[in-house]
């Protein structure tokens, strides 16, 4: 090479760490990696180990099969694989992990010690290795099965370790991958010890008692039970009853052929397919496992294969929206699921005519004889539902039967909410009358579509984005709140126990100071659950749980940039978020307030996020309106 070449080889030391930063990105991405790994060894029980949110240890004791010497020591190698023999592979793996790729990529970033043993052997074998490089390979005596300890992370990575959240944080991305992995092998046994503390402790079994076991017993009366069969695509699982939607995400999991993926278009689908049922900004709870003959999906665009693409986007939307549509309609007139029956979805492809394992819904005697009318429409909708799976075959014959389902499906319109009114605590300000009139009368002030709110001024009209003023107001009281920790609050006649998922009381406890800021006031209760005993005096009246998780889901999406600033984004994000609740029709001693208010902030013209509160048409504007 001489010396005017710039291109070269990098070293594997190198390459392996780069490799590594596309699979192993905090220590959940290597639980994720390791478990999967278990599973493919076929394995009847799992063991998750943690120290320190996985920073410095991350064990994973397996059951398995266990692998020879030479296989053991294969593993960690790049590119090494016992699932891809040729290029066509690729296309037809149904199987988790890829045993090497993800060992070689931890063992490039973390100091690892795996001990394995096959059942027909007598000894095992132990391997360490730091950065890539194997230390030591001798027999040792172990259980049938694998261990792997993975000790502090990155620790040949500066760089990459400083990255790292708290261990708070880092722990609710353990959490998520961990109840990914649970939820998709409920016939596995798992455990998880944190710290010498048991964080959970999942018996094998169905999937309805694996849903039970990590979120609660209450969820025992909230799932309905969800399945159809198509030439091209089967859809199982819960959804969860209308009644039971909450405010917060995180409850929502895909799984196509047992892989766990993030797809918005279909989420999209069972948000639409409970339209009429939910409020708005509600999020219902579902696990639905798509099966598809994986020569219909690419798996590999993300190192993660947590996105995948299929070759006919729109069957599938439709399919999955009409079987959760069907569910939450009989399900609403069905009797609770019979904890009993075998329904866990193992081992079945979408042409597997075989429904003895998984029971069918029945409808209860009592529901077939409700009224006639209704009951006949209820029949006429469940068969415009059914027509969608028939003779899907091919492409073509999808397109078609999906542009009669478009057509003959009853359209649910949304129930009209009942409008509620808030007064909020007026403060004038002197300011306000230089810029408007003082109106006369009432009559010179008026709210169009509980939106806008139309004043008469000097030179023409005024138009005040009703729900951006508010988002002014509420950012200023709630920045307020957060500094000076004095947020007012209300105290319930009855307080409210409220359970939370494990990631989201981990959320809870990092952000706790202010949230109590603000005005809410509880306790814990259990391992997972509130009482709480106040909220903040000025919020529109709502359920107590509503405003907590809506508050929650807000902390989870503008987490990114609390560090920053806490009191300046959680004020805008709180702001932005709750300035929807004040749509409402205002009275007019309400609209007056407003616009007092609006007036006393810093900044009445705009949003904190720069958008504009107030509009003016002056009386040469309107006239040009008119002008040809």
């Amino acid at each position: 090479m001489s010396s005017s070449d710039i291109i070269q080889l990098l070293p594997d030391s190198i390459a392996n760490q780069i490799a590594a930063g596309e699979v192993v990105q905090r220590p959940a991405s290597a639980i994720k990696e390791l478990m999967e790994n278990a599973i493919d060894a076929k394995a009847t029980s799992i063991q998750v180990i943690l120290r320190e949110a996985g920073r410095t240890l991350i064990q994973v004791i397996d059951n398995g099969s266990g692998m020879s010497e030479t296989d053991a020591r294969m593993s960690f190698e790049r590119h090494a694989t016992s699932k891809i023999r040729q290029s066509e592979d690729l296309f037809r793996i149904r199987s988790m992990g890829f045993r090497g790729e993800a060992l070689a990529s931890i063992s490039a970033v973390a100091q690892i010690e795996m001990r394995t043993r096959r059942e027909t052997d007598e000894l095992g074998t132990l391997i360490r290795i730091e950065g890539s490089d194997i230390k030591s390979q001798e027999p040792v005596a172990c259980i049938k099965g694998t261990s792997i300890s993975v000790k502090n992370l990155f620790f040949n990575v500066p760089a990459r370790r400083n990255f790292l959240k708290s261990n708070s944080v880092e722990m609710r991305h353990v959490l998520d991958e961990f109840q990914r992995v649970a939820l998709s092998h409920p016939e596995v046994a798992m455990t998880l010890h944190h710290n010498d503390t048991e964080v959970f402790n999942l018996q094998s079994g169905k999937l309805v008692r694996r849903i039970v076991d990590i979120y609660g017993k209450s969820y025992r009366e909230q799932l309905a039970f969800c399945q159809e069969d198509t030439s091209y695509i089967s859809v199982r699982g819960y959804v969860g009853k209308p009644e039971f939607a909450k405010k917060t995400r995180g409850e929502q999991f895909f799984f196509v052929n047992d892989r766990y993926i993030k797809h918005n278009y279909l989420n999209h689908a069972v948000v639409s397919a409970f339209d009429g049922t939910i409020a708005e900004g509600s999020h219902p709870f579902y696990v639905l496992f798509l099966e598809i003959d994986p020569s219909h999906i690419d798996i590999n665009i993300h190192p993660t294969k947590t996105e995948i693409k299929f070759d006919d986007e729109r069957s599938v939307y439709a399919i999955v929206m009409a079987a959760v549509k069907k569910a939450v309609g009989v399900y609403n007139l069905s009797q609770s699921i019979d904890f009993d029956d075998n329904v866990n979805f193992l081992n079945t492809s979408p042409g597997d005519q075989n429904h003895n394992m998984i029971p069918r819904t029945v409808m209860p005697d009592w529901a077939a004889q409700s009224k006639k009318g209704e009951g006949s429409a209820s029949r006429s909708n469940l068969t415009n539902w059914n027509k969608l799976f028939e003779g899907l075959q091919n492409s073509e014959d999808r397109s078609r039967e999906l542009a009669a389902f478009e057509m003959n499906t009853t359209t649910v319109s949304r129930p009209a909410y009942q409008e509620q009114s808030k007064t909020v605590a007026s403060k004038i300000n002197r300011m306000a009358s230089e810029v408007i009139s003082a109106p006369e009368s009432d009559a010179m002030l008026f709210q169009l579509h509980n939106r806008y709110i139309l004043s008469q001024v000097k030179d023409g009209i005024m138009l005040i984005d009703q729900k951006a003023a508010y988002e002014r107001i509420l950012y200023e009281r709630y920045r307020k709140m957060l500094t000076n920790r004095n947020g007012a609050c209300q105290q319930l006649l009855f307080p409210k126990t409220i359970r939370l998922t494990h990631s989201d009381m981990q959320l809870v406890h990092e952000t706790k100071k202010e949230i109590r800021s603000l005005g809410f006031e509880f306790d814990e209760f259990g391992a997972n659950e509130l009482i709480i005993r106040g909220i903040p005096a000025d919020l529109p009246e709502e359920s107590e749980q509503d405003l907590f998780e809506e508050l929650i889901e807000q902390l989870k999406q503008s987490y990114s940039d609390l560090k920053l600033n806490k009191p300046e984004s959680l004020s805008r994000s709180l702001a932005k978020r709750f300035s929807y609740r004040y749509a409402v029709k205002l009275s007019m001693v309400e609209i007056h307030t407003l616009i007092d208010q609006l007036f006393a902030s810093t900044d009445p013209n705009r949003t904190p996020g720069g958008e504009p509160i107030i509009v003016l048409l002056t009386m040469d504007k309107l006239a040009g309106i008119f002008k040809s």
